[in-house]
C-alpha cells in the first residue's frame, strides 16, 4: 500500500533522450539570446559595425577628411606642447622651485596672451568662411587686419609686465617662487608679438585648410628651442646659466623663429596672389569690427577658461611647495596629452566654417559627430595609461629619486593623475563642441558658458570650502573635475538646440 503516493516519488527521474530537434531547438533559443542581450559581439553586427565605420570614414566630411586637416594640426600641437614639457622637464631637473613656478607663471601669462591669440586668430574661421564660399580675393583683407590687431595687443602685453612683481606678491606663495614667478611671466608678455602674429599666421593656414605649413613651422620652433631650453637652462658653452628666466628667453626665440618661417611662407607669389594679399594692407574698419564682434568673445574665452585654471593651481599653491609641484607635473602630463587635440579643435572650426559659408549647416553637423568618435579613440587610451602608469610618467620628470621631497611628490602626482584619467574622456565633448560653435560665429554662447561653468562650478565651490575650511588638494581637483564635466554637459546642450544654424558672418 502505498497511502496514496506515487511510486515515481521515490524513484530517480529517467533520463530525456536528447534529440536532434531538442539540440536544433536549443541552439536557436542561444542565437537569439546572443544575439539580442550580446549583439555587438556577434560576427554579423561586427560587421555591420565596421561597415558604418567605413561608411563614415569614407564619406565626404568623414574621417579621413578631418584627419587630413586636422592631423598636421594635432602634430603641430604635439610639437608645441612637446616645447613646453621640455621647459618643465629641464627645470624639474634644475630645482624644484623653478618646477613650482613654471606652470602658475607660465597660465598667468597666458591668460591675457589667449584673449588677444583667440582674437588676432579668429582670422581662420573668417579666411574659412570666405573660402567656403568662394570669394578668395577677401582673405588679404582678413590677414592684414589680423597683423594690425597683434600689433595693438603686443602694446598691452607689454603694459601687463610692469605688475608682475605686485601679482605673484599678492597671490601669496613664498618669496622666492613669487619672484621666479615674475620673471617668467616678464619676459614671455614684454616679447608677447611673436605669439600673437603666429596666431594670425598660423590662422591664415588653418582657414585654408593648408595646415602641412602649421606643422612645419611648429617642428622648426620646437627644433630650435630644445637645445636653446638645456643651454639657457643649465648653462653651457657661451650661453649663461640663467634657469627660470633662460627657460623663458628659449621659448621666445623659438616663437619668434616661427614668426619669421610663417611671414616666408605666406610671402609665396601664388599666395599673394590668390589671396589679394598686396592690396589688404590698408586697415579695413568693417573688418576690423567684424572680427571684433566675433574674434572678441572667441578670445575672452580662451582667457576665461583659461582664468579659472591659473585661478585653481595659485588656490593649489597655497597648500604648499609640495602640492603644488605634484599639481603641476600632473596638469604638464595632462597638457602633453590634451594640448594636441586643441589641433582637433581646430579642425572641427575650419570644416563647420566652410559649412557654414556654403550654408549647409547639416553638414556641420556630420563633421562635429565624426570629429567626437575620432576625439574619443584617442582620450580613451589616454585615460588608462594615465590611470594605470602615472608613476613612470612622473618619473620623467622626477628621475631616480633624488631624496624623500621628491618621493613625496611622486605618491600625491600618482593619485591626481586618476582625477586626469577621469575627466580626460569628458574633455573630448568639450574639444569638440566647442571648436563647432566657435567655426559657426557662436562665440558669445561660448563665452557666457564658459564663464558660467567657471563661477558656478569652480569659483563659488572653492569658495565655499574655503569658507567652510575644507580645502585640501583632493577637494580642490575634486572641484576642477566637476567643472570640466559640467562644462561639457553644457556645452553638448548649447550644440543640440542648433541656435549656431542661424548666425551669418560674410
Amino acid at each position: 500500500m502505498t497511502l496514496g503516493v506515487s511510486r515515481s516519488v521515490f524513484l530517480p527521474p529517467k533520463k530525456k533522450r536528447r534529440t536532434a530537434f531538442t539540440v536544433t531547438r536549443r541552439f536557436f533559443i542561444v542565437r537569439t539570446v546572443a544575439r539580442k542581450g550580446f549583439g555587438l559581439y556577434h560576427p554579423r553586427m561586427l560587421l555591420q559595425v565596421f561597415g558604418s565605420l567605413r561608411a563614415r570614414a569614407n564619406s565626404p566630411l568623414g574621417y579621413r577628411v578631418i584627419l587630413r586637416i586636422g592631423l598636421p594640426l594635432i602634430a603641430g600641437m604635439l610639437s608645441t606642447t612637446l616645447m613646453e614639457f621640455t621647459d618643465r622637464l629641464f627645470l624639474s631637473r634644475y630645482s624644484l622651485i623653478s618646477i613650482a613656478a613654471a606652470l602658475p607663471a607660465a597660465a598667468a601669462a597666458m591668460v591675457p596672451q589667449l584673449a588677444l591669440a583667440g582674437l588676432c586668430g579668429y582670422v581662420s574661421t573668417l579666411i574659412a568662411q570666405y573660402a567656403g564660399a568662394g570669394r578668395p580675393e577677401r582673405i588679404g583683407c582678413v590677414l592684414w587686419q589680423g597683423i594690425w590687431i597683434s600689433l595693438a595687443g603686443a602694446l598691452l602685453l607689454a603694459l601687463s609686465s610692469l605688475g608682475a612683481d605686485a601679482l605673484f606678491a599678492w597671490v601669496g606663495h613664498d618669496p622666492e617662487t613669487a619672484a621666479q614667478e615674475a620673471a617668467y611671466f616678464s619676459i614671455l608678455n614684454v616679447c608677447g608679438l611673436f605669439f600673437l602674429l603666429n596666431s594670425v599666421f598660423g590662422g591664415f593656414f588653418t582657414g585654408l585648410g593648408t595646415t602641412r605649413a602649421v606643422l612645419l613651422v611648429n617642428l622648426a620652433g620646437t627644433l630650435l628651442n630644445i637645445p636653446l631650453d638645456y643651454a639657457l637652462i643649465f648653462g653651457w658653452s657661451i650661453f649663461p646659466e640663467l634657469g627660470i628666466r633662460g627657460a623663458a628667453i628659449a621659448t621666445v626665440c623659438g616663437q619668434a623663429f616661427s614668426t619669421l618661417v610663417f611671414a616666408a611662407l605666406i610671402a609665396r607669389p601664388a599666395n599673394l596672389r590668390r589671396c589679394n594679399i598686396p592690396r589688404g594692407f590698408r586697415p579695413d574698419r568693417e573688418m576690423i569690427l567684424r572680427l571684433l564682434r566675433f574674434g572678441t568673445p572667441s578670445g575672452i574665452n580662451m582667457s576665461v577658461d583659461l582664468l579659472a585654471f591659473t585661478w585653481f593651481i595659485l588656490e593649489v599653491g597655497k597648500l604648499g611647495q609640495a602640492a603644488l609641484a605634484a599639481s603641476n607635473l600632473a596638469f604638464s602630463i595632462n597638457m602633453l596629452i590634451f594640448m594636441p587635440m586643441l589641433g582637433m579643435t581646430s579642425a572641427v572650426s575650419v570644416l563647420t566654417g566652410k559649412a557654414m559659408g556654403r550654408g549647409r549647416p547639416e553638414d556641420a553637423i556630420q563633421v562635429t559627430q565624426n570629429a567626437l568618435h575620432l576625439s574619443l579613440f584617442y582620450m580613451l587610451p589616454v585615460a588608462v595609461c594615465c590611470a594605470f602608469f602615472g608613476g613612470p610618467l612622473l618619473d620623467l620628470f622626477l628621475g631616480g629619486d633624488p631624496g624623500p621631497a621628491y618621493q613625496s611628490v611622486r605618491e600625491t602626482g600618482i593619485v591626481l593623475l586618476y582625477y586626469v584619467a577621469a575627466y580626460s574622456l569628458v574633455d573630448a565633448c568639450n574639444i569638440v563642441y566647442l571648436g563647432a560653435l566657435k567655426g559657426a560665429g557662436d562665440t558669445v554662447a561660448v563665452l557666457l558658458l564658459l564663464g558660467g561653468a567657471a563661477l558656478f562650478c569652480l569659483v563659488l565651490p572653492i569658495a565655499a570650502l574655503k569658507a567652510l575650511d575644507l580645502v585640501t588638494l583632493h577637494s580642490l581637483w575634486l572641484a576642477f573635475t566637476a567643472y570640466v564635466v559640467i562644462m561639457a554637459l553644457a556645452a553638448r546642450l548649447r550644440f543640440g538646440l542648433g541656435k549656431w544654424r542661424n548666425i551669418r558672418m560674410i
